[in-house]
């Protein structure tokens, strides 16, 4: 029998933007069907993700985090780190895991940016629980 339990996993870094998007995910799935993960930052979410994939009790694996320049390191090269880790997370293991991993072209650490991202990841996680529930959907019809 496949599982009906999500996994959301977020990163903790731009935690009060990021968290919307589990806000966003909770509208679509029930919160009793879903188990939170943090990690620091956004480069752990894919040893993370392929941890709980490993398990077996997940249907599917959402992983959330905003990744924005800070001017120290190139968060293009995390931002396609992450993405890459999460999608060989999933074809390793079979289970589906979506990527709210999010890099804007321009964030500065103001109100304004902050209230447009943080409204983005509700959508964001609204979003990524529709596919988990459509794969999880089309799983178990392949099974039947």
């Amino acid at each position: 029998m496949t599982p009906t339990r999500f996994a959301f996993i977020k990163a903790n870094w731009h935690a009060e933007i990021v968290d919307r998007a589990l806000e966003g995910f909770l509208q679509i799935i029930p919160a009793d069907q879903v188990d939170v993960f943090d990690v620091p930052g956004a480069f752990e979410l894919p040893l993370r993700a392929q941890t709980l994939a490993r398990s077996g009790r997940y249907s599917a694996i959402a992983a959330a985090a905003l990744i924005v320049d800070g001017g120290i390191y190139r968060h293009d090269f995390v931002a396609q780190s992450v993405v890459t880790g999460l999608m060989q997370a999933g074809l390793e293991t079979g289970v589906p895991i979506l990527s709210v991993a999010l890099t804007p072209h321009q964030f500065h650490d103001t109100d304004h940016h902050r209230t447009i991202f943080a409204k983005h990841f509700v959508e964001k996680g609204r979003e990524a629980a529709r596919a988990a529930l459509q794969l999880c959907t089309e799983r178990m019809e392949q099974v039947a």
